[in-house]
């Protein structure tokens, strides 16, 4: 039992599970769970009271039971008690304050990010202001390659999503030429397929395979279709390059998904197999979400951001390429608007980049949300200054086949600009090559004679 006494008021907390739930800003989805603080004045009350709470406790103290969930198992089998050591003495209020410290670096937190569980970060971004959950990712450098190196200070890059409502092959090439023009794709051209039948997929993955080979890009491609998919693909000897999945914080969402760890090894492993990458090896590509395990009624009564927290101990598993929470997809009954997607984002962000994770963000909503592309603009700008790895970039923000608002090729181009942010090294000096931009990051006119028009649509 936790409890804490505001303005003569007692306030008890049963346990470690509701206390995090309560502590939590608020949120559509944790209300639709009946798990929220019911005051600002209760949630004040918790996050004094979670403030006080050792570290320690989150290894005693187990959210979900051991017993009933291979996450919670994951999570405590893996836990590193040798990095967590020069951290175990301090309570999450005491953390909040360490790495708020000029004294903790990148370096510093790459030590200690194996001793960090997941419900630490979740409990410690939860006392956060939202300029302290920017200040301590722009910290955090989590760097993986492929064909090409994400997430280097100073970089920032974009997945190139040219999705089709029917995949047709020359709508999505059009887009992928049209994103290629604007020096997008290069964290990886990725496509969402309005079918996850294993031939429309296979042909997708050859587009793209041809695309690349075709311009010599530097770059990685992925299909992203259930893994089961993928996994008969690549014993088809499919041009796969990097393995998807959604995955999440629980045992039974993840069920519900079709999948577990168990098959997530396979699948890793085959991919890692094929040896396609040529600076790296990072092969896997994850997406996660707040609210998932809510819509799968699958929480255990833990709050969304909790969940969504554990979700990034599975990625972390496997090394993963790149991480992608797509904030706002799930809609409003979780995140109800622009101020709710934009805080659940920078708590995204900061907790996959305290567990050692190569966060990006798909700076997104839904059309029944109460949020416009104004919010997009904030939310994509701060997430600039924290150092995210990558967004989406979107023909026109709009994804004719998902139907919902995300950000566009020049979305990323403006936040590049006004930031002084480069792609990956490796795709800059291919989009020089091309005359696409200059040795500066300027976009050059394709009118001027250059760029990949000129030798020809695939």
């Amino acid at each position: 039992m936790y409890r804490h006494t505001l303005k003569g008021k007692v306030y008890r907390f049963e346990n470690l599970k509701m206390l995090l739930a309560k502590a939590s800003p608020y949120r559509s989805g944790d209300e639709l769970a009946g798990i929220c603080a019911s005051s600002y004045e209760e949630r004040v009350a918790a996050q004094i009271t979670l403030a006080d709470v050792p570290l320690k406790n989150f290894l005693n103290e187990a959210i979900i039971p051991y017993e009933q969930d291979e996450i919670t198992r994951l999570i405590i089998d893996t836990h590193d008690p040798v990095a967590f050591e020069p951290i175990s003495h301090l309570t999450v209020g005491d953390f909040c304050d360490w790495l708020l410290s000029d004294h903790t670096t990148c370096n510093t937190m790459q030590q200690i990010n194996a001793g960090i569980t997941p419900e630490m970060a979740a409990a410690v971004s939860k006392l956060m202001r939202n300029q302290d959950l920017i200040a301590i990712a722009k910290k955090c450098e989590a760097v993986t390659k492929f064909r090409n190196t994400i997430g280097l200070k100073g970089h920032f890059s974009t997945r190139l999503q040219p999705n089709h409502p029917t995949d047709d092959p020359k709508g999505v090439a059009a887009s992928i030429i049209d994103g290629l023009l604007l020096g997008s794709g290069d964290a990886v051209i990725g496509i969402n397929p309005a079918t996850d039948s294993p031939a429309a997929v296979a042909n997708l993955l050859q587009l793209i395979d041809n695309i690349r080979q075709q311009f010599d890009i530097p770059t990685q491609s992925c299909v992203l279709s259930h893994i089961t998919t993928t996994l008969q693909l690549i014993n088809e000897n499919a041009p796969v390059d990097l393995c998807f999945q959604s995955i999440a914080g629980t045992e039974k969402t993840n069920s519900s998904f079709g999948i577990d760890l168990a098959l997530l090894d396979e699948a890793y492993q085959a991919t890692l197999s094929l040896n396609r990458g040529t600076v790296g090896n990072n092969v896997m590509y994850f997406e996660t979400g707040q609210g998932s395990s809510l819509s799968a009624n699958a929480h255990f009564g833990v709050d969304q951001q909790t969940c969504e927290a554990r979700a990034y101990a599975v990625a972390r598993r496997y090394k993963p390429f790149l991480v992608n929470t797509v904030v706002g997809f799930i809609g409003p009954e979780y995140l109800y608007d622009g101020k709710q997607i934009i805080r659940a984002a920078l708590e995204d962000h900061f907790c996959g980049k305290l567990l050692g994770l190569p966060m990006g963000v798909d700076v997104c909503y839904t059309n029944h949300a109460e949020a416009d592309q104004d919010d997009m603009d904030n939310l994509l700008t701060l997430l600039g200054v924290a150092g995210c790895n990558f967004v989406m970039g979107i023909p026109g923000s709009d994804d004719i086949m998902l139907n919902y608002q995300s950000t566009s090729f020049h979305d990323a181009l403006y936040l590049r600009k006004v930031l002084g942010l480069r792609p990956a090294p490796e795709f800059e000096s291919w989009l020089i090559k091309q005359g696409i931009t200059d040795d500066q990051g300027n976009l050059l006119s394709v009118a001027d004679g250059h760029g990949l028009l000129n030798r020809g649509m695939p």
